[in-house]
């Protein structure tokens, strides 16, 4: 086969019909940003959960009469519920806050905004807790739910909901780029299909006469399978090229402050480079199919 024959007709179906293909790159590349910008998103959410599951914990808070008495937790039913804390399955730590502790801690946190306020409190007002820290976030409901309402429990700080609402938005913005991306990749799967139609019929006298010499129909049709390949290339290289622009001007600067207080995992370049072979892949795999489709059902010849 001649491999320059097969290439010349290729540069010169981009040439007669340059807005089709310039309109099949440019929507290709759209589409496939659309999908990177989804996988990013979706390593994001993968490693942010890891950074939240590090840090999330319950809190079972001691109520004010045991607390005012137990100041050590070494007196049930603290103690006692201390103690069957610590033995549940999947449970890291177990950490007691007396009530001066909590105390202090408020205190500091509003002296530096509302210092008035911060004169006004007194340890009278704050109630001891158990801290908890599990190693198995499985259990987390499990735990919360079993000691909620315990002897000496009288209230429950759950994470959970912090954590819910932080990943509910991640998984919105995944779903809203995989939607756009799947509405994308049908308005591409049809310009290829019209550009394969008229890039055919415009070559069709041409390709009588090659099949009239004994050329076969997978030599004759293998040069518009390559445009849209080669077009659907390009598009996945401006896709990729485009995600590394929105790594740096979106997601760094944008994002900044979040990754500064470790609320979101940070999208690195390691991660644009990881997403990218699978643009190029799902370019390549969608062109293919798409033209040798079109080029079996519309090209007989």
């Amino acid at each position: 086969m001649r491999a320059g024959f097969i290439l010349s007709e290729v540069f010169t179906g981009f040439r007669r019909n340059l807005t089709m293909t310039v309109a099949m790159v440019l929507t290709t590349a759209v589409t496939l940003g659309m999908l990177g910008g989804g996988l990013l998103v979706i390593q994001m959410a993968d490693k942010s959960q890891k950074i939240f599951l590090d840090r999330v914990e319950m809190q079972f808070f001691i109520n004010k009469d045991v607390s005012a008495r137990d100041t050590n937790c070494t007196e049930d039913p603290c103690a006692a519920v201390k103690k069957e804390i610590e033995s549940e399955p999947g449970v890291a730590s177990v950490t007691y806050i007396s009530r001066q502790q909590s105390f202090e801690a408020a205190k500091k946190s509003w002296e530096q905004d509302n210092p008035e306020i911060a004169e006004l409190m007194s340890p009278d007002s704050f109630q001891a807790a158990l801290r908890v820290r599990v190693s198995d976030p499985k259990q987390f409901g499990r735990i919360l739910d079993k000691f909620r309402t315990a002897e000496g429990i009288d209230g429950v700080l759950d994470q959970r909901e912090l954590v819910k609402r932080i990943f509910s938005v991640l998984d919105g913005a995944r779903n809203a780029a995989f939607t756009i991306a799947a509405v994308l990749a049908v308005a591409a799967i049809l310009l290829i299909v019209n550009t394969v139609q008229i890039a055919a019929y415009t070559r069709r006298t041409e390709v009588s006469i090659m099949r009239l010499v004994g050329a076969t129909r997978w030599y004759t049709q293998l040069p518009f399978l390559l445009e849209a390949v080669l077009a659907a290339i390009v598009g996945a290289l401006l896709a990729i090229g485009g995600l590394f622009a929105a790594k740096v001007f979106f997601f760094d600067k944008a994002l900044g402050d979040l990754y500064g207080v470790n609320i979101l995992a940070r999208i690195t370049t390691a991660d644009v480079w990881y997403v990218s072979p699978w643009l190029l892949l799902t370019g390549v795999v969608l062109a293919g199919i798409t033209a040798y489709g079109t080029l079996r059902v519309y090209v007989r010849e």
